[in-house]
């Protein structure tokens, strides 16, 4: 066995806002070697520190994510996931430290329902098509194995029947499960989902939680940013960050206890801690 260990253990710089300090009682949570080992790891960070406008969001950040897993990545508001999640896909570059990546094709990022204009004039099948230009390029004729994939990611995604739909007309919850079909048919090693279910209805929800599943199943490294416990807690392998800072990794058990979650979230300073 390995241990996942805590931030406040991987290094020892400035614990003056202590986002980085173990909090008293935790001791290192454990996980298998499959899950931190860098061999068996799709995606490494090594102290990585980015941000935006010259501001670092992330500090010191060295994580590894497994390949074959769902991985959450969960912290208070303001704690650095979906920058973490930027970084990871390219589009947030790193002030300092590294990023390792599969050789194979870049990851597939899934963004926010919200974030796609409602004036796009594209139905439902062909923003799942769009999942498939990483491979064709944006001008060339799909092939018949694209179409079956796009159609499997359709029926998946429970939206078969909104195929010809425009994704303005859509609810929230639908338009999110197009755009998780997007990111499935690109079958890229490594799958990024930025609370891919905040705000959603439950039939939403459980159907791009079962799209996460299935797309592990088959080998990829399945990530997802979420604030809810109970949604981390199902995951395969967790990333608890506070503060732009990781607090701790490994499985879900180990990682988010009382005191490592009261932590994180400032709460142990209001319990005499």
């Amino acid at each position: 066995m390995t241990q996942a260990r805590t931030h406040a253990e991987r290094e020892t710089g400035d614990t003056t806002d202590g986002s980085t300090a173990s909090p008293p009682g935790i001791s290192p949570a454990t996980t298998s070697s499959d899950a931190t080992s860098s061999d068996k790891a799709a995606v490494t960070l090594d102290d990585v520190s980015a941000g935006y406008d010259g501001t670092d969001v992330l500090r010191g950040v060295s994580a590894r994510i497994p390949r074959a897993a769902v991985t959450a990545i969960v912290g208070p508001n303001g704690a650095g996931k979906s920058t973490m999640v930027g970084v990871i896909a390219g589009v947030v570059r790193t002030t300092s430290g590294t990023v390792t990546l599969p050789p194979d094709g870049r990851p597939a990022l899934v963004v926010q329902q919200s974030g796609v204009p409602d004036q796009l004039p594209i139905t439902v099948r062909e923003v799942v098509r769009m999942g498939r230009w990483a491979h064709r390029g944006p001008w060339r004729r799909l092939r018949r194995e694209d179409h079956r994939l796009v159609e499997g990611a359709l029926d998946r995604l429970g939206i078969a029947d909104l195929a010809r739909r425009r994704l303005s007309t859509l609810s929230g919850g639908q338009r999110q499960r197009a755009l998780v079909a997007q990111g499935l048919v690109q079958h890229s090693a490594v799958l990024l989902l930025d609370e891919p279910t905040a705000g959603l209805d439950v039939a939403a929800q459980d159907a791009i939680a079962a799209a996460l599943r299935r797309a592990a199943d088959d080998g990829a490294a399945a990530v997802h940013v979420t604030h809810d416990l109970a949604d981390a807690d199902r995951a395969d392998h967790c990333v608890l960050l506070s503060g732009g800072r990781v607090v701790a990794e490994g499985r879900p058990e180990d990682v988010l206890t009382h005191d490592t979650v009261d932590h994180a979230w400032g709460l142990d300073r209001y319990r005499g801690r």
